[in-house]
């Protein structure tokens, strides 16, 4: 099944749009390659929901426009879009289904050390800052399948597999679907 990672396409919305960016950010977000600093622009936003509101005026149109590009791509397939944000896409309301994936705030934070290698101070406001978004998950019309990721275990139980697991399921349910003589009642 196709997976695209927002998180990567944001990257690439980001770089896009970059002059925006340097135009509201500042030069200072601008590293010596021309390439936008997200570093420090992370530093400018987080926890400052005016300027992250920004941020997101800035790369959100753009980064639908690139999902809505991808997903047209697929010519019908069913695919897998993997986003932190998911509730901001602009195909919230035609998800069949939403694998929500939660961890406790130890475990990220500790993930979020061992890959941002920020200050434990910035880390800890940086997490402090995100919101539990799972009402508006709950508020579409998707199934919601949940998920705790406590990044311990044994490797049948991994993420992955669960993950996979669940969209194996899925992907066998939408074959029952479309066969002919099946309705949605029968399955």
């Amino acid at each position: 099944m196709p997976v695209l990672d927002v998180d990567k396409l944001g990257h690439t919305a980001l770089e896009n749009l970059k002059e925006a960016v340097f135009g509201h950010f500042g030069n200072d977000v601008r590293n010596p390659d021309g390439s936008v600093n997200r570093r420090l622009l992370g530093e400018k936003v987080f926890g400052k929901n005016g300027e992250l509101a920004a941020l997101e005026a800035i790369v959100h149109p753009e980064a639908n426009r690139l999902t809505k590009e991808w997903v047209e791509a697929q010519n019908g397939k069913n695919c897998v879009i993997n986003a932190a944000l998911l509730h901001k896409s602009l195909f919230f309301d035609r998800l069949g289904c939403i694998i929500l994936v939660s961890a406790p705030w130890i475990v990220r934070l500790i993930r979020a050390k061992r890959r941002d290698n920020l200050p434990l101070t910035v880390l800890i406001n940086r997490l402090s800052s995100q919101k539990q978004f799972n009402a508006q998950y709950f508020a579409g019309k998707a199934d919601i399948y949940k998920v705790k990721n406590p990044g311990i275990g044994k490797p049948e139980h991994r993420l992955e597999c669960r993950i996979d697991a669940i969209l194996a399921s899925i992907d066998a349910a939408s074959l029952m679907w479309s066969k002919p003589g099946l309705s949605d009642e029968t399955v």
